[in-house]
């Protein structure tokens, strides 16, 4: 079995029922690339409907939605979205010439759409249910291989990539943030950021790291 096959398996194995979950309606921004909760990501914004969304968001302090995309480019048509993402909130804005927006956005909750529709500019607008997070698991004593390996990469990367505070005892934030490190396809990711069961993603992650001798 590929490991993407055992993603898909153990994703539909851990997904429990959400109910009664907060909604919100955001604007989309679908991409290449996979953004988790807590994780720091940096955008070049120059279409014109992520121009007005961009300001829309940062004029109301309101997050939109990043999810990685599952046909289409990142420019030009609208592009399709994978239903499970994660808000990214705006923390730094800056337009080094006319028409060129860079963005520094944190990654906060993940969402899964419910309904979207397409304005007239192109830009993507859903219904999303936040999902829950099981914050405050503590590391399996069979996956603790993997904090020495983290935690010399957050020391390399330094505080603007990895910011703190480093939750080094929480399952879901050690296993987000090695997610966002491991070279692998941005589909891997996708399932990975699907996971609701934190231990599962960990248990991925270190028979992965552990076959290719990063972790023992």
């Amino acid at each position: 079995m590929s490991w993407l096959s055992f993603l898909r398996k153990t994703s539909a194995e851990t997904r429990t029922a959400h109910t009664e979950l907060q909604r919100l309606e955001i604007p989309l921004f679908p991409l290449g690339g996979v953004l988790f909760p807590g994780g720091v990501l940096s955008l070049k914004v120059f279409e014109q409907r992520y121009l007005d969304m961009s300001a829309a968001c940062m004029k109301n302090g309101t997050p939109f939605g990043v999810c990685l995309i599952a046909s289409g480019k990142e420019v030009g048509e609208t592009a399709v979205p994978h239903v499970v993402g994660t808000l990214a909130h705006i923390s730094e804005g800056d337009m080094p010439q006319l028409g060129i927006l860079m963005l520094t956005v944190r990654g906060g909750r993940r969402f899964r759409i419910l309904s979207q529709t397409t304005q007239p500019d192109g830009l993507l607008r859903a219904e999303v249910e936040l999902l829950e997070e099981r914050e405050g698991r503590d590391i399996p004593e069979a996956q603790r291989g993997l904090l020495p390996f983290l935690q010399k990469i957050v020391g390399d990367l330094g505080p603007e990539k990895m910011p703190e505070p480093h939750a080094y005892g929480d399952a879901a934030w050690v296993g987000y943030r090695l997610t966002e490190i491991v070279p692998v396809q941005a589909l891997a990711k996708q399932k990975l950021l699907e996971l609701d069961d934190p231990v599962a993603r960990l248990e991925i992650l270190f028979t992965y790291l552990a076959q290719h001798k990063l972790v023992v």
